[in-house]
């Protein structure tokens, strides 16, 4: 399956209601499969840097979701990288022209077991961008993850490991 601008006009439109009603202005992005943009909506009165963030912030996890499914989201991409090398994140996204950023409100979408694309929500707080994004996700019915789970459990182990140290203890993989 591919993912279609048109089939994305669901989620910005559950984007925008979840913003509005949390009071904030946000910029979202859908990237597919390879990091390429697909559609990408702008609220008024959201940040001028909002659209590079999304966009980045959706090419990341689709790069490092595609690479292993140990990275299930930006912040887990994010912890991860602060735990191992995060002058590695950097250079990646200074050979990337400015492509890597990892933050909450970005996440894959699968359809079966198929990654599809990624998206992201920015131009809140990182907690707001994540909100904003679960709840246009679950209200247009995008899967996060794939449909059958052969995420070994050491792997499912060490990201539950990187939410704790992030202070995420309402996600567990």
């Amino acid at each position: 399956m591919k993912l279609s601008a048109k089939a994305c006009r669901p989620f910005f439109d559950a984007v925008e209601e979840k913003s509005k009603e949390m009071g904030v202005a946000v910029t979202t992005a859908v990237v597919g499969p390879e990091g390429n943009l697909i559609a990408l909506e702008r609220m008024d009165g959201a940040g001028f840097i909002t659209p590079d963030t999304a966009i980045a912030k959706a090419y990341t996890v689709a790069a490092f979701r595609s690479m292993s499914p140990r990275f299930p989201d930006g912040l887990v991409i994010q912890q991860w990288f602060k735990e191992r090398n995060p002058q590695l994140m950097a250079n990646a996204s200074v050979f990337t022209n400015g492509k890597i950023a990892a933050s909450g409100g970005s996440h894959p979408i699968f359809h079966g077991n198929e990654m599809i694309g990624a998206y992201a929500v920015s131009g809140a707080t990182s907690n707001q961008d994540e909100e904003i994004a679960d709840y246009a996700r679950n209200k247009v019915g995008w899967a996060k993850t794939a449909a059958d789970d052969t995420v070994s459990e050491g792997v499912k182990k060490h990201i539950n490991e990187l939410y704790e140290k992030a202070g995420i203890r309402d996600r567990k993989l």
